[in-house]
């Protein structure tokens, strides 16, 4: 496992190892098998960072389940959110009357998970609750609670475990955090 790595002339180091991430998937999933004891819940990611955390979470889970997936876009390739939210796949599940929890893989701004809060809000369902594996310190801007968080997070720029940079490096096992360049000469 790299301790460093170089991204289009950024340096990254590694911030979450895969044992660490691992571990906090494990005690993630426990608290929602024992809050969800007697349901089935429909699991909705949000593509496509959430994809390798839902995967890994979602084969932790004990309790009947469904899953779905949104696509949002708020980042093209840039480090930060363009501001603005595209959805580009809606659900194919019915969500009035059911339980939801909605996968995050990173919550910074708030933007997105405040939308699709809005829009899974609108269908009625009997509950619904956010589980994100990160979420960044003092940046996001909502006013609900995050029900299920892996790892409170400062607001730097991180890539890996389905993170990406300009689309690449999703497939790292592990986390791995921008380090802040010299401004030295």
């Amino acid at each position: 496992m790299a301790q460093r790595l170089t991204i289009n002339g950024d340096v990254f180091e590694l911030y979450l190892s895969e044992h660490q991430i691992q571990e906090r998937v494990r005690e993630l999933a426990y608290q929602i098998n024992n809050d969800y004891v007697g349901k089935v819940p429909i699991f909705i990611g949000v593509l496509n960072g959430a994809f390798i955390f839902l995967a890994d979470l979602i084969r932790e889970i004990t309790v009947d389940c469904e899953i779905d997936f949104f696509k949002l876009s708020s980042y093209g390739d840039a480090k930060i959110s363009s501001g603005q939210v595209r959805l580009l796949k809606d659900l194919n599940c019915q969500v009035k009357g059911r339980d939801i929890i909605v996968v995050e893989d990173i919550i910074d701004s708030g933007l997105s998970i405040s939308y699709i809060k809005q829009l899974i809000e609108r269908e009625h369902p009997a509950s619904l609750r956010i589980v994100s594996l990160l979420l960044k310190k003092g940046l996001p801007k909502i006013d609900f609670t995050i029900d299920y968080v892996g790892f409170e997070i400062p607001p730097d720029f991180v890539i890996g475990y389905g993170l990406d940079y300009a689309q690449k490096v999703r497939n790292l096992r592990q986390i791995y955090k921008l380090v802040p360049q010299s401004t030295e000469q």
